[in-house]
């Protein structure tokens, strides 16, 4: 009975497991993706056959935006999103902020003949809050800042990802069906998204976040207009340069403020689990 009982104990998942694959995670996405995008273009490449076409685009689109949600999901934050709520809100605030700014764009275009970089900014910046805000107000859980990073970003991901797969789609056109022109856009594409799109959307997202766990104090709302401002700013001095040397300058310049935006919403989150113990309250944090 003894020994039953222990190989029943030995056969359990160890208990850090789970946060190992969630440590771990965005490797995993990254190596699956890029393994599957590389199978699609080589079957593309021995047959020919056009249907191959679309699951390349997908997976070229797809697969940086969501190695670098992992990526974000594994760091030591107190995130209460689940990885079902991150897919959600990337696909449906994808799709939503494509194409409301789409059509903004749109109908600003056709009322002014010609549309400001400002006004590109200011429209999809915008564009790609809405799914974010409207769950950070109906999930009362996640208001905070933390989880307001995670969803921009996610929902940043979605948009890029969408937005990359039109570009991708235009210049195969516009190629004659050149498959290098179109792995350049994927590359170039993919790779700047955590500092374009993402960083953005999550830069505002973490502010808004904060500001809901801080009751929308004076100070609150003016980080995030400061937050919101930043990324329209950002965002049009990319597409207004729209050289190599420019990305790589604003990208540095996204991926610093990022990072210490998430090194800021740690170490708050440590005051706090400080805080908590020294009260003899037992800390909780993300499975």
């Amino acid at each position: 009975m003894a020994a039953t009982h222990s190989w029943l104990v030995s056969e359990r998942p160890a208990p850090n497991s789970r946060r190992r694959l969630r440590r771990f995670g965005w490797i995993i996405v990254l190596v699956v993706g890029v393994g599957l995008f590389e199978s699609v273009r080589q079957a593309l490449l021995n047959t020919g056959n056009p249907n191959f076409v679309p699951s390349l685009i997908l997976l070229g689109a797809g697969v940086m935006p969501a190695t670098f949600v992992a990526f974000l999901y594994a760091l030591r934050l107190p995130y209460t999103a689940s990885t079902g709520m991150l897919a959600t809100v990337a696909v449906i605030g994808g799709v939503i902020g494509i194409v409301v700014a789409g059509l903004l764009e749109y109908k600003t275009l056709l009322r002014l003949d010609t549309l400001p970089m400002l006004a590109v900014g200011l429209i999809e910046e915008t564009s790609k809050l809405i799914v974010p805000v409207i769950v950070l107000i109906a999930v009362r859980r996640l208001r905070n800042g933390a989880d307001g990073l995670l969803l921009g970003v996610a929902a940043g991901a979605g948009f890029a990802a969408l937005e990359t797969m039109g570009y991708a789609f235009v210049v195969l056109i516009q190629s004659g069906g050149n498959l290098s022109a179109v792995d350049g856009v994927l590359l170039l594409r993919g790779l700047l998204s955590p500092a374009a799109h993402m960083a953005w959307t999550g830069l505002t997202g973490a502010a808004i976040g904060a500001a809901f766990a801080a009751g929308w104090t004076r100070r609150s709302i003016l980080i995030c207009i400061v937050a919101f401002a930043f990324a329209v700013g950002l965002h049009t001095t990319w597409d207004t340069l729209a050289t190599t040397k420019a990305f790589i300058v604003l990208a540095a310049i996204a991926m610093i403020a990022l990072a210490w935006t998430t090194h800021l919403l740690s170490r708050s989150a440590r005051r706090r689990a400080a805080t908590t113990s020294l009260a003899g309250i037992p800390a909780s944090g993300p499975a």
